[in-house]
């Protein structure tokens, strides 16, 4: 079966079902509903992109529901918009390294986190039990960043070894 024969052979209801899951526990973890439901439908397209109508009918939503979701996707880097080559039409795709580049920032959020905390340690005392537990969560996200460096660089060296072409 070649690759065409393939997405023809795709199951829609079973497609439209893990959107609906992916999109459920998204929303658990606490994306937005909406948009949460447009970038799994995105991660479920074989190029990772969709205009604005591929997507409003794919999830049976208004293009105004789409365009919300995709503004809160594109400002948290999650996908970008793109014009379609010879047409006014915009395509929405997912950033190559997807997840990748998601905790790499969330890393930068981290390190803001430290930073701050740490500050207001300086300001409270280490001794005080507010201080004290201040300190401690510093402690921990400057742990996290460390082994999330780690991790990253794990991940480069597996993800070199698989083919997903």
């Amino acid at each position: 079966m070649d690759a065409v024969d393939a997405v023809e052979a795709r199951n829609a209801e079973a497609v439209s079902r893990f959107v609906e899951r992916f999109a459920a526990q998204l929303t658990e973890a606490g994306m937005q509903r909406m948009a949460a439901r447009v970038f799994a439908q995105l991660l479920a397209s074989d190029n990772g992109a969709m205009t604005s109508a591929e997507l409003s009918e794919a999830l049976q939503i208004s293009p105004a529901a789409v365009s919300g979701a995709v503004a809160y996707l594109t400002q948290v880097t999650m996908v970008s918009r793109e014009r379609e080559p010879g047409s006014r039409r915009d395509r929405y795709v997912l950033h190559n390294e997807l997840w990748y580049e998601t905790f790499t920032r969330r890393d930068q959020v981290l390190s803001l986190f430290e930073k701050t905390l740490r500050d207001g340690v300086a300001g409270l005392g280490r001794d005080t039990p507010a201080g004290a537990r201040m300190a401690e969560t510093a402690e921990f996200f400057e742990f996290l960043q460390t082994e999330m460096h780690g991790m990253m660089d794990r991940w480069r060296a597996h993800r070199a070894t698989l083919d997903f072409s």
